[in-house]
This record gives structure tokens, C-alpha cells and sequence, in this order.
């Protein structure tokens, strides 16, 4: 996990430094082109975007994860995830999933390229956000988070989409149960920032004397508190103090990521995340024993059909749309 200074602007590197309690973020924003018969992008050459680990379609085949949870905001473009646990979404054009992957399992995440006819760009932050000592074994947990649900906060000079952490009368959509947002208390906050061209909005103070609060510019340049913070860069504040943010002559897109650390011992290698290097070693082990569960899908690298809508599946058989 990475530190900051803070209350001084720092650059963003590949992830995005994190703060306990969070640890990394990654930016994803590929411009992929109009997807063949099988959503993939067929002959074309990259040009402005990854085909990550896939072979046919972009994205990240199947692959363990342990001890934390994973946040995928997607903003335009679409994820088709499938896991150990049996559940399966297609989400994306604003929707956000939320795993608790606890104990253990096993997911992929591609890219299906639907458009046939018109490009298909892709836009997603993946956060990692940690889980207290006690519920680092808690089962898995899947959680949709629909465009049309995620409440936002208007302004004047802008906007905030609320995915975590009340912000003024605007109260988010639940987290997962074993979630450290899960308490208030912990004041964790998951906003995404929208400041008009030339104004201003201003955040509230955090909560706690102990919160970290860092806003990660994305696009754009703003002064964030004060301080001049380009595109591509970020800046922490500790403590309750208002976040002010003005945008120059362009627009300004900004995450923010916030909480009172944990504070527990962090050992990551991979995919796995744990407080020692027992747990760790641990982790390894009963993954190569269990498979979180095993595999129950025909391919790693499972894509729902084309013609498949926004929804998702949860492991007991529930169907969810927006």
C-alpha cells in the first residue's frame, strides 16, 4: 500500500497510490474499436486500448482473490462477470458491482465489444478497498449497484455520483454487510466529482479527526484546497477540514476515495491480501486445494451473448435488472 504526503499534490502512478483503507485504485479508459461476431475486436491493432489478459475479447480471465473487496465503477462500456460462487452480470453505462471476496473466490472480468457499428469505449476505475482482520474469511459476498439507483448530489458548479458515504441529504445505496463502509463510523466515502468549466463545489468535512480523504484528478485540472492539482495527479487531506475544488476553463472529473484506516498489518502478493505472512502462505495453500470453490462455467474467459442486457445473477438464482 502506498502513502502520501498529506495536504501536497502527489502524481499518480499504475495503480493509484492508495490510503488505508484503501489499498489501490486502477484507472481503465480504452478506446476500443466496433467488436466483430464474437465481441472482440477482431484483426484491428491496438491503437488506445489493451486486450489485458484476454485472447479473443479484452479483459481478465478467471483469477482468486482473498481478504478484500473490489469496487468496479464503469462509466461507459460494459464488464461480464462470471465467479466461483455461481454468479454472473453483464453491467456497466454507469453501474457499479461491489464484491466482498472474503474467504475466497474466483472471478473473471471481460470486455465484450457489442457495438458492431460504432466503436466501443471502456471507462472504469477497480478499487481495492481492505477488510478489517475479522472479516477477511467472511464468505463472498456479489452486489449490483445500478446507474438508475446511485443517488447524486447536485450543486452549482457541479455534481457528485454517491456511491459510498452520505454526502449532505444524499444517503448511498447499502455496502456489503462484512464491508468496512459497512459502519458509519468509519466515515468511507466513494464519490464521483463533476465540476462545471470555471466553478466551484465544495465537500463537506469528513467526519473524524482520523480520516483520509484523497481525490484523485482524472480529467481535466482543478485546485483542489488551495493547492494546483493537474490531470493525472492526486491530493490527500487528513482531518475535517471543507475539500474546495474549482475547475479551470474545462470541465473537471475527480474520484474521491475516503475512511478512517483499519490500521492491521497488510501482506499482499497477488491476488491475495492478509495480516501476516502465515495468512498469506495460507491463502496460496487452500487455493491450490479448493479452487474457491472450483470453476463452474464452460470457459475462463465467459462472455454472456450479445443480445444479453444490464443484469446480473446472484449464486442462489435470483435475477436482478435495473
Amino acid at each position: 500500500m502506498h502513502m502520501t504526503t498529506p495536504n501536497v499534490p502527489f502524481r499518480l502512478t499504475t495503480p493509484w497510490q492508495g490510503s488505508d483503507p484503501f489499498l489501490f485504485a486502477v484507472f481503465h479508459n480504452d478506446a476500443y474499436p466496433a467488436g466483430d461476431a464474437d465481441m472482440g475486436p477482431g484483426d484491428h491493432r491496438p491503437d488506445g486500448w489493451q486486450m489485458y489478459h484476454g485472447r479473443k475479447i479484452p479483459g481478465f480471465p478467471a483469477h482468486p482473490h482473498r481478504g478484500f473487496e473490489t469496487i468496479t465503477v464503469v462509466n461507459s462500456g460494459f464488464v461480464d462477470h462470471t465467479d466461483s460462487v455461481g454468479a454472473a452480470a453483464r453491467y456497466g453505462q454507469g453501474d457499479v458491482q461491489w464484491l466482498t471476496t472474503g474467504g475466497g473466490v474466483t472471478h473473471s472480468e471481460m470486455f465484450p465489444l457489442v457495438n458492431e457499428d460504432s466503436p466501443n469505449p471502456l471507462e472504469l476505475f477497480q478499487i481495492w478497498l481492505n477488510l478489517p482482520p475479522e472479516s477477511t474469511t467472511v464468505p463472498p459476498e456479489f452486489t449490483m449497484q445500478w446507474a438508475e439507483d446511485i443517488p447524486v448530489h447536485t450543486t452549482d458548479g457541479g455534481s457528485v455520483r454517491v456511491i459510498a458515504g452520505a454526502l449532505g441529504d444524499v444517503t448511498p445505496l447499502d455496502p456489503p454487510v462484512n464491508s468496512w463502509a459497512a459502519d458509519p463510523a468509519n466515515d468511507v466515502a466513494v464519490w464521483l466529482i463533476d465540476v462545471a468549466a470555471g466553478q466551484s463545489l465544495t465537500l463537506p468535512p469528513a467526519h473524524t479527526d482520523d480520516t483520509r480523504r484523497t481525490v484523485y484528478v482524472f480529467d481535466g485540472a482543478a485546485v483542489v484546497d488551495g493547492q494546483a492539482v493537474a490531470e493525472g495527479w492526486g491530493y490527500q487531506q487528513v482531518g475535517r477540514e471543507e475539500t474546495p475544488i474549482t475547475a479551470g476553463r474545462q470541465p473537471v472529473r475527480a474520484l474521491l476515495l475516503q475512511g478512517v484506516p483499519i490500521g492491521a498489518p497488510v501482506h499482499q502478493h497477488g491476488p491475495f491480501v492478509a495480516n501476516s505472512h502465515a495468512e498469506l502462505q495460507q491463502a496460496f495453500t487452500d487455493y491450490q486445494e479448493t479452487r474457491f470453490g472450483g470453476w463452474p462455467w464452460p470457459t475462463t474467459e465467459e462472455v454472456l451473448p450479445r443480445e444479453q442486457g444490464r443484469s446480473a445473477r446472484l449464486p442462489d438464482g435470483t435475477e436482478l435488472r435495473p
